[in-house]
């Protein structure tokens, strides 16, 4: 029987997947909000990138017509947006469903859990670059495309062998791994410094190391989050390390980071969450993180200033 898939959301990362599994012929159901499904009803799901164009008619629901639980509820919303995220789709969870979170660091897991249940949550990491333009497309911003999943314990379970096989075959690289933890945190130790280098200079990769300092303030903001994911039984591994390393001082590059261009646009961003928890879970060990709190105080006062919803 096929897996009944819940996708909390059609932004960026759950429009981008979640369209290409619906694509791919998998039983895909977008939960939105309603000027969300009002956009898709009219238009699709409309997909832009390299890898191939779309426009889907997708199933759409709403958190107050769920009946029955699913298999799987994918959930991808920005951080701040959990805790709604949470209430919208519980309707959604039964004894079986499996939770499986792509969300930035490592917070989530523990709500989650504190919620559904500890067996319920499976870790995830996704790498994709993608926004959502003023037409309301998805649009892949970069080549890569990746979701990787596992227990946390680690075991290969036969739920997590049925869910690699839903995930397989559906254009985009899908992993299972055996160590999902240490793959959210190198993915941290990425956002973390990324994040912070970008959002503190407000500018590219490649417009920071062109100024005299640069590349060497982009690898000191690199140290400080390796030294955070160490001191938590984290370190990156050396290969992972070095492409970090060359990514941030890639002379030319217009790499950011997400946090930046939701910063650009005036939007929230999840200083809190990528930043926050992790100068304090390093600041437990005694790791000193002048550069990433400078970031965050600095994205903090941004945030203070924005409107009220």
């Amino acid at each position: 029987m096929a897996m009944r898939i819940l996708v909390v959301g059609a932004g960026a990362v759950g429009g981008y997947f979640g369209g290409r599994l619906a694509e791919a012929g998998r039983d895909v159901t977008f939960l939105v909000r309603p000027s969300r499904a009002k956009q898709l009803t009219q238009n699709g799901l409309r997909i832009i990138s390299s890898h191939g164009d779309a426009v889907l008619t997708p199933k759409l629901i709403s958190a107050d017509k769920i009946d029955t639980p699913y298999d799987l509820v994918f959930l991808s919303v920005k951080a701040y947006s959990l805790e709604t995220a949470m209430n919208d789709f519980a309707a959604a969870f039964g004894p079986e469903t499996m939770i499986f979170p792509v969300l930035n660091g490592v917070r989530h897991i523990d709500l989650l859990a504190k919620r559904f249940g500890e067996d319920a949550v499976i870790g995830g990491v996704c790498f994709v670059a993608a926004e959502i333009d003023d037409q309301g497309r998805i649009v892949q911003l970069a080549d890569f495309q990746q979701l990787v999943y596992g227990e946390r314990n680690g075991e290969i379970t036969p739920r997590l062998k049925t869910l690699d096989e839903a995930l397989q075959g559906a254009g985009f690289d899908a992993r299972l791994s055996p160590d999902i933890m240490q793959a959210m945190w190198e993915k941290w130790v990425q956002l973390a410094s990324l994040g912070a280098i970008t959002c503190l200079m407000r500018g590219t990769i490649g417009e920071i190391v062109a100024t005299p300092g640069g590349a060497e303030l982009s690898i000191d903001v690199v140290n400080e989050s390796v030294a955070v994911a160490t001191a938590c039984s984290y370190m990156p591994s050396e290969k992972v390390l070095s492409s970090h390393t060359a990514a941030m001082t890639a002379p030319g590059s217009s790499l950011t980071s997400s946090m930046y261009r939701d910063l650009r646009k005036g939007a929230p961003v999840e200083a809190d969450h990528i930043l926050g928890d992790f100068i304090e879970r390093g600041s437990v060990h005694g790791v000193a993180t002048p550069l990433l709190k400078a970031a965050f105080v600095n994205l903090r006062v941004y945030q203070d200033r924005l409107p009220k919803h």
